[in-house]
C-alpha cells in the first residue's frame, strides 16, 4: 500500500479530552482563556473544546455554565475551528434523549460556536447516530462519523471498514477512528487507515490515547497510510491516559513529506502555559505512565482517573487492580461492547460492585438492567444468557431504535423550570442533568451559596 504523501492536520485536545483524561475534567475556563490568543495563531485543523464530560463537570464541580464556556472559547478563537464530542443519541449525558432534545441541542451547539461534531455510539449502533448526523448536516456543521475502536472476538479490520461504509451512507463528512483506550497497534492503524481511505473514500482522522504506549507509533504509521488528521495534546497535558504530544508529533514530522507546517515555538508557548496551570493538580499515578494492562481491561483514558477517584472516595483504592481484572469479565458477559461512555461507566461500575460486594451480580445496576433490555442499542456479541435470565426473567428486550420509544421532552421541561430560565440553553442543561442543573440555577440566582471551587494552581509568584 503506497499512500499519498500529504501534510496531516492536527486537532489539539488540550481544552477537552486531555484534561478530562489527566485531571478528571477539572480545568476551569479562567485557566484556559490566557492561552487562546496563542493557540489561535497555531493553525490547528481544529481544537476540541467541548462535549464529553465537560458539560457535566462545569455545572457539578466548577460552578460554570457550559454554554457560556463555549461562547467565551468561540470569542477567543476567531480563526480556529472548534470541535466537540457528541455521544450520539446520548448527547453529553449517559442515557438516550428524544429527538426533539437532540435536534435542539445540536442547533444550540452550532449557534454557540461549534464547527465540527464528532458523533459516536458506544456500541457502534448506527441507529443511535443517524439522527445526530442528519441534524448536524442540517445545521451546516461538519458531521464526523466515528468508529469506536476496540478488540474482541467480534471486532476486526473488516468490521470497522464496514462501519465506515455504513457511516458514509448516512452522509458523514469524515470518519474518525476513536481509540479511546490506546488499543490500536501501529500496523493495524496502517491497515485500517489505508483501507478506509481506499474503500470509503472520506477524510480519516485518528484519535488515540497513550495509555498502552503505542499511540505515537500508531500515529506515525497512520500518517504513512494517508491519515488526514491526528489528535494530540500540548506537551504539558499529553501522554499517560491522554493523547500523544502535539509538540513531539510536529517535531517528528518536520522536514519530511508529512511536515505539518506548525510552528514549534508557538507550540512551546502553549505548553508552557498549561505546564504552569498543571502545577497544582493532583494527577493520579494510574493515569501518568504507560500501562500495557489496558490491552486486557480496555478502560478508556477519560475513565481511569475517575474510577481511581471513586474507589478512593470509598476507601477502596487498594482494590483497584481487582476491579480492573473484573472489567473484561463483565464486558464479555455484556457482549463485548467497546468501552467508551456510557458503556465504560456501565461495565466499570458493575465490575466495582461485583468486587466490593464479594459476589458477581449480587447487585445489578439500573444501567446494566437497561443495557440488557436493549435500551442502549445492540451489542456486537451475544450477552451471557444466564445473566439475561437472572436479570430480565421473562422480559423480552427491545429490538428497534431505542430513541423511537422516547416521548418529546422539551415543552414539558421548559414548564418545569420556567422560574429559573435565563437562556433557552438552560432547558437542555436541565433535561440532560436535572438535579445538577437545578442546583446550578439556584446558585446563579443566589438561592444557594456558590460552590467552593478550590484555586487548584498554586502560583507561588502570584
Amino acid at each position: 500500500m503506497v499512500a499519498e504523501k500529504r501534510k496531516p492536520g492536527i486537532t489539539d485536545t488540550s481544552l477537552r479530552d486531555a484534561h478530562q483524561s489527566l485531571l478528571a475534567t477539572r480545568m476551569r475556563l479562567e485557566e484556559m482563556l490566557p492561552a487562546l490568543e496563542i493557540m489561535d495563531q497555531v493553525g490547528y485543523h481544529s481544537l476540541e473544546v467541548w462535549g464529553g464530560a465537560t458539560f457535566d463537570t462545569c455545572m457539578r464541580y466548577l460552578d460554570e455554565d457550559p454554554w457560556e464556556r463555549l461562547r467565551q472559547l468561540r470569542r477567543g478563537l476567531k480563526n480556529t475551528r472548534l470541535q466537540m464530542l457528541l455521544r450520539g443519541q446520548n448527547l453529553v449525558g449517559y442515557r438516550h434523549y428524544p429527538d426533539d432534545v437532540l435536534n435542539e441541542f445540536i442547533k444550540k451547539a452550532v449557534e454557540n460556536g461549534i464547527d465540527i461534531i464528532r458523533i459516536f455510539d458506544a456500541l457502534n449502533d448506527l441507529r443511535n447516530m443517524e439522527q445526530a448526523i442528519y441534524r448536524t448536516k442540517a445545521e451546516k456543521a461538519h458531521a464526523q462519523g466515528t468508529i469506536s475502536y476496540t478488540t474482541s472476538p467480534f471486532h476486526s479490520i473488516d468490521y470497522f471498514v464496514q462501519v465506515g461504509l455504513d457511516l458514509k451512507n448516512l452522509g458523514v463528512d469524515s470518519i474518525c477512528i476513536k481509540d479511546m483506550a490506546g488499543l490500536i497497534t501501529p500496523y493495524d492503524a496502517y491497515e485500517l487507515v489505508g483501507r478506509l481511505k481506499k474503500e470509503v473514500g472520506l477524510p480519516v482522522q485518528l484519535h488515540c490515547h497513550y495509555t498502552s504506549g503505542m499511540a505515537s507509533m500508531a500515529y506515525l504509521k497512520a500518517v504513512e497510510a494517508g491519515v488526514d488528521v491526528i489528535d494530540t495534546a500540548n506537551a504539558a497535558l499529553a501522554m499517560g491516559s491522554s493523547q500523544p504530544a502535539t509538540d513531539t508529533m510536529v517535531a517528528a514530522l518536520k522536514g519530511t513529506p508529512y511536515d505539518t507546517g506548525l510552528d514549534l515555538d508557538l507550540l512551546t508557548k502553549v505548553s508552557a502555559h498549561f505546564e504552569e496551570i498543571k502545577c497544582g493538580y493532583v494527577i493520579p499515578d494510574s493515569v501518568r505512565g504507560v500501562d500495557t494492562n489496558v490491552l486486557k481491561y480496555q478502560i478508556p483514558g477519560g475513565m481511569i482517573s475517575n474510577l481511581a477517584s471513586q474507589l478512593a472516595d470509598l476507601n477502596a483504592a487498594d482494590r483497584t487492580k481487582e476491579v480492573l481484572a473484573e472489567v473484561p469479565r463483565v464486558r464479555a458477559d455484556l457482549g463485548y461492547p467497546p468501552l467508551v461512555t456510557p458503556s465504560s461507566q456501565i461495565v466499570g461500575s458493575q465490575a466495582a460492585v461485583n468486587v466490593l460486594t464479594g459476589e458477581r451480580y449480587k447487585m445489578v445496576s439500573k444501567e446494566v438492567k437497561n443495557y440488557l433490555r436493549g435500551q442502549y442499542g445492540k451489542p456486537p456479541g451475544e450477552i451471557n444468557p444466564e445473566l439475561m435470565k437472572q436479570v430480565l426473567k421473562d422480559e423480552e428486550p427491545i429490538t428497534g431504535r431505542p430513541a423511537d420509544l422516547l416521548k418529546p421532552q422539551l415543552a414539558e421541561a421548559r414548564k418545569e423550570i420556567e422560574e429559573y430560565i435565563e437562556q433557552e440553553e438552560d432547558v437542555l442543561s436541565y433535561i440532560i442533568f436535572p438535579n445538577v442543573a437545578v442546583d446550578f440555577f439556584k446558585r446563579r440566582k443566589g438561592l444557594l451559596p456558590p460552590l467552593e471551587v478550590v484555586n487548584i494552581c498554586n502560583k507561588k509568584n502570584a
